[in-house]
């Protein structure tokens, strides 16, 4: 059901049509600044329809600060071959967060209202044009000074105004499970293996209150139970309980070509915002975001530079991560990697993969010594359904 929202001219400086991380980040920092601010969202309220893992990595969580409660730190990676042997990876002072999302996504909407922004939920976006010097929504007249779409990677924003649209993704699917008191919680677990996820990996991460098991694949429909009933036999997984699924599409084909026009620009997984090598988009989505929200501003109130020309200028190219991408969609066969995986060479390359400049050389002995006498025995568990991390 749409709200109805009567005329003004305008009703806002800026628009952002999507409360996603991306459309949050830029809300609260716009309106720290003095903007007003209006996010609408075709949502009930935030985190009715998670899309997303909610994997945050170490860089994220330096963006912004997120309270403790709503994650879980997850210190290692334990990458595995086909044929499930694995190697143990860490990285001193690293770690990687899984989240309450959905949680975290309605924090993030209290810390934007807190700014000054105004969240209208059950507001979808239909189409929007430009009008005396403004740009005015469809339906609802609702016209602001800027437009920003932050509406996910297939964006009605960037078709209503023909902009550069995502062509490269992977598709994911994911499911919760009920988590079982001895799983190791100590690792991200990782799985490279081209039947199941050519192009990129499954994985099994312990949440806060689940375990989320999932794969992606860069080619195909995505055969989670295929993989769940290949790696039944080490992980037990019918005799879990399953809680709840989720899924989407992630792109990776880099920042799309013509990602703004006058008074409208795309952000986050609209605009591309997205490693194309790891597929991680969260943490882009909270630097840039924060630099939009920031350049908005300074434009709207002091005639600043054009935000989406300045911030086309500081954007990564991902010329590499690029590259990475059409390697991977190779997908070289299992018994190739069988043999790899386990090698020095492959493990200096996972190292710098998962912990980017912090994965140097380790002594693994020295960090579990070191894990055991911070957390004991229970770094090794999930909590009971519904208990805090410790």
């Amino acid at each position: 059901m749409e709200h109805a929202i009567r005329r003004s001219q305008p009703d806002a400086d800026v628009v952002i049509v999507g409360a996603s991380f991306a459309g949050l980040t830029v809300a609260r920092t716009a309106a720290m600044r003095g903007l007003r601010v209006i996010v609408i969202d075709a949502m009930p309220g935030p985190g009715a329809r998670i899309h997303t893992t909610g994997i945050l990595v170490r860089e994220a969580v330096e963006e912004i600060d997120i309270p403790w409660r709503l994650t879980r730190r997850v210190p290692g990676v334990r990458l595995y071959a086909p044929n499930l042997r694995s190697v143990d990876l860490f990285a001193p002072g690293y770690a990687f967060f899984t989240t309450r999302t959905a949680a975290l996504l309605a924090w993030m909407t209290g810390e934007a209202e807190a700014a000054g922004a105004t969240i209208l939920w059950g507001h979808r976006f239909t189409g929007a044009a430009h009008a005396g010097g403004l740009v005015r929504l469809d339906g609802s007249g609702l016209a602001a000074r800027y437009l920003v779409g932050a509406d996910g990677a297939r964006s009605r924003v960037a078709r209503a105004f023909g902009l550069g649209r995502n062509r490269r993704h992977l598709l994911g699917v994911e499911v919760e499970f009920e988590p079982p008191a001895d799983f190791d919680a100590r690792f991200l677990h990782c799985f490279v293996n081209s039947r199941f996820a050519p192009g990129y990996i499954a994985w099994a991460a312990p949440g806060p209150d689940t375990l989320q098991v999932g794969l992606a694949t860069a080619c195909g429909r995505p055969d989670l139970d295929g993989f769940l009933a290949a790696t039944e036999r080490e992980f037990g997984w019918n005799a879990m309980k399953v809680v709840g699924r989720r899924g989407g599409i992630i792109p990776v084909g880099g920042v799309v070509p013509r990602s703004a026009e006058e008074r409208v620009m795309l952000i986050g997984d609209a605009a591309g915002w997205v490693s194309p090598a790891t597929a991680g988009g969260i943490r882009l989505a909270f630097r840039w975001g924060r630099r939009a929200g920031a350049l908005l501003a300074d434009h709207l109130q002091s005639g600043g530079p054009d935000p989406a020309k300045a911030l086309a200028r500081e954007l990564p190219a991902f010329r590499l991560k690029r590259t990475m991408r059409r390697l991977l969609d190779v997908a070289p066969p299992n018994a190739l990697l069988d043999v790899v995986l386990g090698t020095a060479p492959m493990r200096a390359l996972a190292q710098r993969v998962y912990f980017h400049r912090r994965g140097g050389k380790v002594d693994r002995g020295a960090f579990e010594a070191w894990l055991d006498r911070q957390e004991g025995d229970e770094a090794r568990r999930l909590p009971p359904s519904g208990e805090m991390p410790g």
